[in-house]
C-alpha cells in the first residue's frame, strides 16, 4: 500500500511563507506524477503543481511565480514552497501522487491546514 503523510501547514501572515512536505511510503511502487491541490473553505478542490518524473512542472495560473513544487526521489518527498502568501490562499493542501506497480493508482494524503491572515 501507499500512505501519503502532509506536513508543513499552519498560520502565516500575509506575505509570508511556508513549505509544505508529503512524505510517500510504499517502496515497491514507482512514483511517477507527484501534485499539490487545495481546497478553498467552501470551494471545489483545485489543482496548484504538480511534477513529473523528469523534473517537469506545471502551475496554476494563481501561484505562478510565488510556489515552487520539488521532488526528492531518494527520500519519495515532494515539497511545496509557498512564498508571497494571500488570503486567497487559504485552504486544505493535499498531497496526491500516481503510484506505479505495472498499473499506476493515485493516491492522496489527508491534507494540511494553512491559514493566511492579513
Amino acid at each position: 500500500q501507499v500512505q501519503l503523510v502532509e506536513s508543513g501547514g499552519g498560520l502565516v501572515q500575509a506575505g509570508g511563507s511556508l513549505r509544505l512536505s508529503c512524505a510517500v511510503s510504499g517502496s515497491s511502487f514507482n512514483i511517477a506524477t507527484m501534485r499539490w491541490y487545495r481546497q478553498p473553505p467552501g470551494k471545489q478542490r483545485e489543482s496548484v503543481a504538480e511534477i513529473t518524473s523528469a523534473g517537469t512542472t506545471t502551475y496554476a495560473d494563481s501561484v505562478k511565480g510565488r510556489f515552487t513544487i520539488s521532488r526528492d526521489n531518494a527520500k519519495n518527498m515532494v515539497y511545496l514552497q509557498m512564498n508571497s502568501l494571500k488570503p486567497e490562499d487559504t485552504a486544505v493542501y493535499y498531497c496526491n501522487v500516481d503510484a506505479c506497480r505495472g498499473v499506476c493508482f493515485r493516491y492522496w494524503g489527508q491534507g494540511t491546514q494553512v491559514t493566511v491572515s492579513l
